[in-house]
């Protein structure tokens, strides 16, 4: 006879492949007595899955959606395909700059079988990535070594090459790892320095653990770091104001994009940054959404005049561009 631990997870399989089982139905597959099917039900729920029942002698038991998340059970193409989505969504950086998606590959893989484990990396030898114009290589097993020292919180010794492609050895403290629009940061504590620094991950060369605990008094908060990092190379920048709480403002401006801070209740400034003034305020139109733009002035001037072509341009709205440019400068948005 099957082990417990082995039963309850064949028993889990097996009411995942159908609506409902009965008793004598799950106890006939199982090779168990009836009453053990009625003890592991209850083990089951005691673990977290919502196992329903009906009463009577026809009555069944059937999963349905709980209140946490249980333990999953999965063959190995499930595995396979489970791991492949989720590195394509710390790659694309569809779920957000958090590491949701790279956390939970971590916790995987781990967990996978050497056969699936070598059909993942026999998939990376066939996949090519190809990066935007702007955007240079990262390796996924780069991006998880650099992830697995920030869960594991282990000194790092990089090997780092500047923008300028200037190799250095820097001993860094990790703390978060950081998605912007198309690129990944390392936040780290640089020892040496005793600074909190941002290093892209695709300049990253080597990453070595030292087995030294990594010290991280008082860690930063890593995206608004990253954005802060982001906006000071901008050689233009931009402040405005939401409407609307910090949490909704950084889901109309990314936390990679701008600096966000709470100003007063309900509302958010954030500081944009820019390469150009045409960029920066066709950045601001492309928000699609009400907005105050606190400076700076030749920014709030460009927007106005921008924004009057455009109502111009758009006959059912004659008179609205001669309205907008004599409107107070407090009243603009």
């Amino acid at each position: 006879m099957i082990n417990t631990s082995a039963r309850l997870l064949r028993l889990v399989a097996l009411l995942a492949t159908r609506p409902s089982w009965t008793n004598s139905e799950l106890a006939a597959r199982l090779e168990i007595t009836e009453r053990t099917v009625r003890r592991d039900v209850a083990k089951l729920r005691d673990l977290g899955y919502a196992i329903e029942s009906d009463p009577g002698p026809w009555g069944g038991y059937r999963l349905s959606g709980g209140t946490r998340v249980p333990p999953l059970s999965l063959d190995d193409e499930e595995a396979l395909a489970v791991a492949v989505a989720l590195r394509e969504a710390a790659f694309s950086g569809v779920l957000g700059d958090d590491q949701a998606a790279l956390s939970a590959l971590l916790k995987l893989q781990r967990l996978l079988p050497a056969h699936i484990s070598d059909r993942l990396g026999e998939l990376d030898s066939a996949f090519e990535h190809t990066p935007r114009s702007d955007e240079r290589h990262i390796t996924a097993n780069m991006l998880l070594e650099l992830a697995t020292a920030c869960r594991r919180g282990e000194r790092l010794q990089l090997i780092y090459r500047d923008r300028a492609g200037r190799g250095s050895t820097r001993e860094v403290d990790p703390h978060r790892l950081v998605r912007t629009s198309h690129r990944w940061y390392l936040v780290a504590l640089d020892v040496a320095r005793g600074e909190w620094r941002t290093f892209r991950a695709d300049r990253v060369v080597a990453a070595s653990p030292t087995g030294q605990p990594a010290q991280l008094a008082d860690p930063p908060d890593a995206a608004q770091l990253v954005a802060r990092m982001l906006t000071s190379d901008y050689p233009l920048y931009a402040t405005i104001r939401l409407p609307v709480p910090p949490d909704e403002a950084k889901r109309i401006v990314p936390p990679g994009r701008g600096v966000h801070e709470p100003d007063g209740a309900g509302a958010t400034t954030v500081t944009i940054g820019g390469t150009d003034l045409t960029g920066l305020v066709r950045y601001l139109l492309g928000l699609a959404t009400e907005l105050r733009i606190l400076s700076p002035p030749e920014v709030q001037e460009a927007f106005r005049l921008r924004l009057c072509e455009l109502l111009n341009a758009d006959g059912t709205h004659p008179g609205a561009g001669s309205m907008l440019r004599h409107a107070p400068r407090h009243e603009r948005h």
